[in-house]
Formats: C-alpha cells, structure tokens, sequence
C-alpha cells in the first residue's frame, strides 16, 4: 500500500470495526499526546489496553497496564503506537508472535516505517502511518 495517501473510506472501515485497541507507549502523564488519545478513544467506546513495560500492573485512565502485547489475553483488532518511528520494526516483531493476530496496526503522527509496514502488510494486517484516530474518528465518523 502506498502510505502518503490512504482514502477515507479505508480509515473508516478500520475506525468502525476495530473494537479491542492496544496503545503501545501509554503514558500516565495527562500531558502527553497518547494519554489525550486513550482518553478519547476510550470515550468513543474502544476498549483501550494501556502497553508499557515500566507502568505494568499499574492503571491508566482506569485501565490496567500490560507490559507488553504478549500479555494481553484477548483477541486485539488494533495496535495504536505511540513510539518513535524507529521503534515501529520492533513492535511488528511482536505483533506478528501474537495469536490471532491483529487486523491493524495505526502509527501515530510521525510515526512511520516502511519496511516494517511491508512486513506487517505481508501477513496480512493493515497498516497505517503518521495519522492519529483522534483525529480522523471525527472527520470521517463524526
């Protein structure tokens, strides 16, 4: 897929069938950009699981925190990532030891890996880079 572009109607066909999202990065500090995501994301109805090694056990937004996505024990349909750019290859790693594996994985704003995407791609997950859902759930869902 080509990631400069990606059409509405494929941004919102992810936003309206994902369910169950791992935010891998989430951060305690109400100041940072993935809580304010969790936040909203959380009061669109998602079922939001917090991902960071040093918050593990602790909540967030109410929501316990897991260490790492191995430790989710259910189905996720997305993997929202809140990491630097050249951290993406690494958690596809992950993603992709994961059974079932997910249906997306949405790299934040300027989050955005190539290769790793192709990886991803070629076990059959979507994938999305450098948009927030914050952002598009409203425009294109409203």
């Amino acid at each position: 897929m080509n990631h400069d572009f990606y059409p509405d109607y494929y941004l919102a066909d992810i936003l309206r069938a994902t369910k169950v999202i791992a935010l891998v990065g989430a951060s305690p500090n109400p100041e940072r950009p993935s809580q304010r995501v969790m936040a909203f994301l959380l009061r669109k109805g998602y079922r939001v699981i917090p991902v960071n090694p040093g918050q593990a056990r602790k909540e967030i937004l109410g929501q316990r925190v897991v260490g790492r996505l191995a430790d989710i024990e259910e189905p996720i349909d997305m993997v929202d990532v809140f990491r630097a750019a050249n951290a993406l290859p690494a958690v596809v790693d992950e993603v992709l030891a994961l059974s079932p594996l997910p249906k997306v994985i949405w790299g934040q704003l300027s989050v955005r890996h190539d290769e790793a995407a192709a990886r991803a791609e070629a076990a059959g997950i979507k994938v999305v880079m450098d948009r927030c859902p914050a952002i598009e759930y409203p425009r294109l869902i409203g």
